[in-house]
């Protein structure tokens, strides 16, 4: 009976022991739940050699670039060509801007000579650029402050703004030109009398940070304001995480840049979308909630 009993009391044990190890092992299962990544097991590659943001910036760990449509704004953005890796900002005068955890590669598109071409101008002259690549006219549009509409067809038919304080009035002016250069002109005058106050009127809202899309602006309009763009996203089907890339131009006028993400380095230059609370940049703090469209974002 002893015998018996020493033996159950084993066996007894050894369920103990069997259940408790099982309990732990579903405590470890229940930790890794959607919406929470391992940070070990995360990488971010940067290849030198890569001409374009698509291919110098791998996709973290897990994760696969979003689909996107042909010829649409998204694969524009997906497609920036970059400048050598390794390369400084230059503001609009030639000097340089240090990196100093603010940027991972530079965007080769000009600046400029004058001080003009700052955050919402960038935003607007990649709007522009593509639309011009794909001789979509009609849809090249911005607003002055001032509310009214600035559109690159009456300004490429010899129209131009004479503006008085809040008064815009157009008269022709010139003769037709529809060339890259007068559309180069038709920017600059946007630059001058548009900024984060008018793009951030004639934006619409992103109801909510989970319908982002590439080409999706956070922006703060004000005096001064500040905006970045989602110039690339990517998806861990997974854990359901979606992750983007930004970039900006910013005061004094300077090259666009890809920024880093200085709050979470294990998965830089790439930022985690959430539902609400700060997005942090390295040089401004939005919200998600300040994330906003253009009306025809295709």
């Amino acid at each position: 009976m002893r015998s018996f009993n020493l033996w159950f009391g084993l066996v007894l044990l050894f369920l103990l022991w069997a259940s408790c190890t099982f309990s732990n092992q579903k405590a470890d299962l229940k930790q890794a739940v959607p919406g929470q990544t391992p940070s070990q097991n995360i990488e971010v590659k940067i290849f030198p050699q890569g001409e374009i943001i698509s291919t110098r910036i791998s996709a973290p760990s897990n994760f696969e670039r979003i689909n996107v449509k042909q010829r649409s704004f998204a694969e524009f953005l997906r497609n920036l060509p970059l400048k050598p890796h390794g390369s400084k900002v230059h503001y609009f005068n030639g000097e340089t801007k240090e990196p100093q955890g603010v940027y991972v590669a530079v965007v080769d598109l000009d600046v400029g000579d004058k001080d003009l071409q700052q955050c919402a101008d960038a935003i607007m002259r990649l709007r522009g650029e593509y639309l011009f690549k794909y001789s979509e006219y009609n849809q090249i549009h911005f607003n002055f402050t001032s509310g009214d509409t600035a559109e690159f067809v009456s300004y490429a038919t010899g129209y131009r703004p004479r503006v008085s304080g809040n008064n815009v009035s157009w008269y022709k002016d010139a003769a037709e030109d529809y060339s890259y250069e007068n559309f180069r002109k038709y920017m600059t005058m946007v630059f001058r009398w548009a900024g984060t106050y008018s793009l951030s009127k004639e934006m619409v809202d992103v109801k909510r940070p989970g319908e982002m899309n590439i080409g999706d602006v956070f922006i703060f309009g004000g005096f001064p304001g500040h905006a970045v763009i989602v110039v690339d996203m990517a998806h861990d089907r997974i854990t359901g995480e979606t992750v983007f890339l930004l970039a900006q131009s910013y005061m004094p006028a300077q090259e666009i840049q890809v920024l880093c993400n200085n709050n979470n380095a294990d998965i830089s230059p790439w930022y985690l979308l959430r539902d609400s609370g700060a997005l942090n940049t390295p040089e401004w703090d939005f919200k998600f909630s300040d994330l906003k469209h253009f009306p025809n974002n295709n």
